[in-house]
């Protein structure tokens, strides 16, 4: 089964896919769109063409648990997500995960000003993994 994972962000949102196993995360890429409908219309385009059967979608929580403003537009996107995609969605903690990304990158010796590019696909890769982990 390919699972997908999203790091839904207002400018970019970064998609991650599994493998046929759903044991390793693959591809990754970055959707840059400010419209959430549009965000929605590419990620069902996507795992369609890839044969998703499941959407892991970073739920960003407060790091006391608490919801805020992002964790309800992610509740948007899942809503969005199922009526276009006919897939369950499934809402996964995101917290730290676009920090542990930035730490990544630099890691690996990407400049601060070149992260923007990536961070949000390596985000939706933590997201991936962090799910594939509890299959």
């Amino acid at each position: 089964m390919r699972i997908m994972a999203i790091d839904y962000g207002d400018a970019r949102t970064g998609l991650a896919v599994s493998d046929l196993s759903a044991t390793l995360a693959g591809e990754a890429w970055t959707i840059n769109e400010y419209s959430i409908e549009r965000v929605a219309d590419a990620i069902a385009t996507a795992a369609r063409e890839r044969g998703v059967e499941r959407l892991v979608l970073g739920y960003p929580k407060n790091m006391d648990g608490t919801l805020g403003a992002r964790a309800e537009k992610s509740e948007q996107l899942k809503a969005l997500l199922e009526s276009r995609c006919d897939l369950p969605v499934i809402l996964w903690d995101e917290r730290r995960t676009s920090i542990a990304a930035h730490s990544i990158l630099h890691a690996n010796g990407k400049k601060m000003k070149d992260h923007r590019k990536n961070v949000d696909a390596v985000a939706a890769t933590l997201i991936l993994e962090g799910y594939l982990g509890t299959l």
